[in-house]
């Protein structure tokens, strides 16, 4: 069966889960009908196989040629669970008996980190932009020296702010990247663990990305369920358990598709472009506002509100008839919110900008 990828495609500004490259959905949906040309699918290969160890072995190579952690003592885990699990596991293999947690509160996702967290010992607070409704990143506030680590999230999808820059600390520094992974160029190495959902820049649900440096584990002086310790799935190869190897495949598939583009020097411009087209259109277009502070705005989710509601009805009209989907606002900010992920092009970006003109004739 042929399928027609470009008659397919419509403006996909979804926040999760993300839009992938075109040639990436096409590798894939051939491996799932005959995988490595043996005749086989690739879902129902055994992930014992030489070929399937393979994908996974590339997967991990990429993510840290990408980083530029190569040889820097790092590990990279393909798990499951979603970020939600890791916001327990990074306690569990971090956290000390008696130790404390810093965590800055800049979202839903970041909030439900620190509930997890207080499961396993004492958590502080450092900041929260709660107060505003998280529409944006504190600023001014201290990291005690006597923590175990710091956690952050980099990226907040729903209420479209962004980490610009992370702070020093005594203790270890913890990065959710789940929605800006592999997006923009930063100093990976000040980082001692990072992990992100694969499905809102690098594949399709089902498989949640782990960095962490070696050396940082095996100093909480407690037991660990087996499925929570990190140093049992390094130790496994990220096979423990049956992995979701689709997932990873697909996420391979992105990786090498990032790096044949230029790697994330060349991404970072590509977003930085998209990011500016539309936020210029905010800021210019009286029928429009931004939803989050101007300093503290994500180039991969923009949310964004109409100034008069009156005219929603006619801009979803307007978009739908453009083939744009995916736009509608989270409830907890309403409007709309626009997803760039790596695989949006500049022109998706530019219909919905000239969207938005024509709205203002």
């Amino acid at each position: 069966m042929h399928l027609n990828f470009i008659t397919m495609r419509k403006h996909n500004f979804t926040a999760g889960p993300c839009i992938l490259p075109q040639q990436v959905l096409k590798q894939a949906s051939e491996a799932v009908l005959n995988f490595n040309n043996d005749n086989l699918s690739l879902i129902e290969v055994s992930h014992r196989s030489a070929p399937i160890v393979a994908v996974m072995e590339k997967a991990r190579a990429l993510v840290l040629e990408l980083l530029d952690l190569e040889n820097k003592g790092y590990s990279v885990l393909f798990l499951q669970g979603g970020a939600s699990l890791e916001f327990l596991m990074t306690p569990y293999n971090l956290l000390k008996t008696n130790g404390k947690a810093a965590y800055l509160d800049t979202g839903t996702w970041s909030s439900k980190a620190i509930k997890e967290a207080k499961l396993l010992g004492e958590v502080e607070v450092v900041a929260s932009s709660k107060d505003k409704n998280y529409n944006y990143i504190p600023k001014k506030y201290t990291i005690g020296n006597d923590v175990d680590y710091f956690h952050c999230t980099s990226n907040n999808t729903i209420y479209g702010t962004q980490l610009k820059s992370f702070p020093k600390t005594e203790g270890l520094l913890v990065c959710d990247m789940s929605s800006d992974i592999f997006s923009r160029r930063l100093d990976f190495s000040q980082f001692d663990l990072i992990y992100a959902g694969a499905q809102k820049n690098m594949g399709p649900a089902g498989t949640t990305l782990v960095v962490i440096k070696e050396d940082v584990l095996g100093n909480t002086g407690r037991q660990i369920p087996s499925m929570l310790d990190y140093q049992i799935h390094i130790a496994k190869d990220s096979m423990f358990n049956t992995p979701s190897v689709f997932a990873v495949y697909v996420s391979m598939l992105t990786l090498q598709w990032l790096k044949d583009l230029g790697g994330i020097d060349a991404i970072d411009k590509i977003n930085q472009a998209k990011a500016d087209l539309l936020y210029n259109e905010i800021d210019s277009n009286p029928l429009f506002e931004g939803a989050a502070v101007k300093e503290d705005r994500s180039n991969m989710n923009a949310t964004f509100l109409l100034t008069d509601e009156r005219l929603k009805e006619k801009f979803d009209k307007l978009c739908k008839e453009a083939g744009i989907v995916g736009i509608n606002g989270h409830r907890s900010v309403g409007g709309y919110r626009a997803s760039m992920y790596n695989a949006l092009s500049l022109e998706s970006v530019e219909v919905l900008v000239n969207i938005m003109k024509e709205l203002n004739k």
